[in-house]
């Protein structure tokens, strides 16, 4: 139930414009759902001024530059240069302690890998989206599932940190398809993935294809059921999730036209699994006359879920007149414990991992 599943760095991110893909997705609207804004017109002084900005109670974190903004390793060998170049002065005095980079599968091999480590690259983050072939041809990729299995391999060969950036919802995807997918990229040990779902945005092919009727986006209660399994998934795996969901930007919300957005959603995700043990532990007890829940006090919001939306689903579904959420310290986080007459009955959130509700 805790969010913050991966220790993050500091991100000072750097919009590159001019690093546009060259094979536009049929989701694509990079405006939309571009990290960084536009390209700043000094790189140093951009970075000077985001060194400054950094709250002091940050300060003792990782500082990482990201360039976002279509797929890095797709520029000229000679613009990579350049960019990567901004940064050394940084990296020499400790000032920046690394760079992260996206990119597509089948604009990395082997013989850039050495470039990007001598210049301080830690981090590459890989737009897979799906490793299921139809669903790749349908959105218009432009790369095959076995491309972006085997871009991970050299990368981690080289201790690179690998990212994976996956959606879900893309047209011919299931949450069968889904979970296949997550069950080829887990041996190859990912050290975070970003999921979210597919949204339908402004001027993307998908738009076109949305108003023909020719593609029908996840409900929000879909994606959050989906997101759910695919979480306990990871979890079981120790594969660790960065982020649920897209981050939330006024260009987004601008150009969304349709898709389970919402600003929230990995506490929805949260929320169901809750929603899930407190199900659990009701179904197994012998006495539902006035059942207390406990939960940890940094999880209350979540148990009790958004708008009490937790509480009133164990009421109708258990028909309960009443029903009691507090917090307690001695509860450890991402366990409940249920209280009724006949004792308390404990927990945990991986017992829901071989058998999701």
């Amino acid at each position: 139930m805790d969010q913050d599943t991966v220790p993050r760095p500091v991100i000072i991110p750097v919009f590159l414009s001019h690093a546009e893909c060259r094979h536009r997705c049929l989701f694509c609207n990079l405006k939309a759902t571009a990290a960084g804004g536009p390209a700043p017109s000094s790189l140093r002084q951009f970075i000077e001024t985001s060194l400054q900005q950094i709250p002091s109670r940050h300060r003792d974190r990782e500082r990482q530059v990201a360039f976002y903004g279509g797929s890095f390793t797709s520029m000229e060998p000679e613009d990579q240069v350049s960019c990567l170049d901004e940064i050394q002065p940084y990296l020499a005095a400790g000032r920046i302690d690394s760079i992260r980079i996206s990119t597509r599968p089948d604009a990395l091999s082997e013989k850039i890998l050495p470039l990007l480590q001598e210049h301080g690259v830690k981090t590459v983050e890989i737009g897979v989206q799906s490793l299921i072939d139809d669903v790749l041809i349908r959105s218009n990729r432009g790369h095959s599932a076995a491309e972006a299995l085997s871009a991970i391999t050299p990368l981690k060969r080289r201790d690179f940190e690998v990212g994976v950036q996956l959606m879900i919802g893309l047209p011919g995807d299931t949450e069968e398809r889904f979970l296949h997918t997550l069950d080829l990229l887990i041996p190859l040990r990912p050290d975070f993935l970003r999921i979210h779902p597919t949204l339908v945005l402004r001027g993307s092919s998908l738009e076109t294809l949305w108003r023909s009727g020719h593609y029908v986006p996840l409900s929000l209660d879909e994606a959050v059921q989906w997101l759910k399994k695919g979480l306990l998934t990871l979890e079981k795996a120790s594969v660790p999730v960065a982020r649920i969901g897209l981050q939330p930007t006024r260009d987004l919300e601008d150009h969304l036209v349709a898709g389970p957005y919402h600003p929230s959603l990995s506490q929805l995700v949260r929320s169901a699994i809750a929603l899930d043990m407190a199900s659990r532990l009701l179904h197994l007890s012998g006495d539902r006359s006035h059942p207390r829940i406990y939960c940890h006090p940094r999880e209350m919001s979540t148990v009790r879920g958004q708008r009490n939306s937790n509480i009133l689903k164990l009421r109708d579904r258990f028909h309960l007149k009443d029903i009691f959420l507090g917090a307690r310290e001695d509860v450890p986080r991402e366990c409940l414990v249920l209280q009724t007459a006949d004792g308390e009955h404990s927990m945990h959130r991986r017992e829901l991992y071989d058998h999701p509700c």
